[in-house]
């Protein structure tokens, strides 16, 4: 990969070069970055897309499901076209019109423990928008085996949920931390139902802490939890401890 950027980005890619907090050479470090985004849900469309239009030069998609008319109340990476494809492929296709000089990986088959562990050790950074709490689980495991940072959304009925664990960090708890063995989190959406904007909502604020750890600027979400009440438009942030005693990070150095 091109350790400079090309006319091409430095247009396309301008407006978020002007920040000073990104500059170019975090531009680069986005272009030079290797992302896993698990779920092209409602949380996964908006952070493949926007993760996509600012450069991140190559993401890696998991999904093993097929583009459903119930999904396009939210999933708004897809269309009415892609009805019965891959979610994968559908993702492919428009995340190849929005950028086509990023690299894209498909993963279409469900990941099993050790095709997760090695898509996980395959990147710099792990961005959870699955659907279920198993699957949560077993992408947090795969992250604090592998050292890699983890975004983590929720979106369910009018609530959502955002925090980012990073075992880099020797006082960053892990997603098992703050759940245990379950939540009510253990929903989904076609059980108790969800508003588009709000996973919409969730999925942009990931993409905006993976923005933030890749190219190192701001204070990421490492250690708070943001709870969001969408029926009242209200934001509250609670403090997450690590666990000395976690089954899953209690015993890394």
């Amino acid at each position: 990969m091109s350790l400079e950027l090309n006319d091409d980005e430095l247009l396309r890619y301008c407006r978020q070069i002007l920040l000073p907090q990104i500059d170019v050479a975090g531009q680069l470090r986005l272009k030079q970055s290797r992302v896993l985004i698990v779920g092209l849900g409602g949380l996964g469309s908006p952070v493949a897309l926007y993760l996509a239009a600012a450069g991140v030069g190559e993401l890696h998609l998991a999904d093993f499901d097929r583009v459903d008319l119930t999904n396009l109340q939210r999933q708004i990476i897809h269309d009415s076209e892609q009805i019965g494809v891959a979610k994968v492929d559908s993702a492919i296709v428009r995340l190849t019109a929005i950028n086509p000089q990023i690299r894209l990986v498909p993963h279409r088959a469900a990941l099993d423990e050790d095709s997760l562990a090695a898509a996980v050790a395959a990147v710099d950074l792990v961005l959870d928008c699955s659907d279920n709490f198993t699957t949560r689980e077993a992408v947090n495991a795969a992250c604090v085996a592998a050292g890699r940072p983890l975004v983590s959304g929720a979106a369910i009925r009018l609530e959502g949920q955002l925090a980012v664990f990073d075992p880099r960090d020797a006082a960053s708890p892990c997603y098992h931390c703050l759940y245990g063995h379950g939540s009510e989190a253990e929903l989904t959406c076609s059980e108790a139902g969800v508003v588009g904007p709000l996973v919409g909502l969730v999925g942009s604020l990931q993409a905006l802490e993976a923005l933030k750890l890749l190219a190192g600027f701001g204070e990421p979400l490492v250690g708070r939890l943001l709870l969001i009440d969408a029926l009242g438009s209200r934001f509250r942030e609670l403090r997450v401890k690590r666990d000395p005693e976690c089954s899953v990070c209690g015993a890394r150095v």
